[in-house]
């Protein structure tokens, strides 16, 4: 199953769903990834999103075993 970036953020709680609606939002009008937006905006750290860009991976390829 197929986890959107911002789902899993919002799962670890590194972000709220405001954060996220307003992300999406306005990442249009920017056209930058969402990763690359909530580190420009200083909601999220580097290292933040590798893990969760990581697991994504994981979820998408079916190594994930954790839920």
């Amino acid at each position: 199953m197929m986890m959107k970036i911002g789902e899993i953020l919002m799962r670890r709680q590194l972000i709220s769903q405001f954060q996220l609606a307003v992300a999406l939002k306005i990442r249009v009008s920017y056209r930058q990834k969402l990763g690359e937006l909530l580190l420009f905006k200083g909601w999220i750290q580097q290292y933040d999103l590798e893990v969760a860009l990581m697991e994504q991976y994981w979820r998408q390829n079916g190594y994930w075993l954790i839920d």
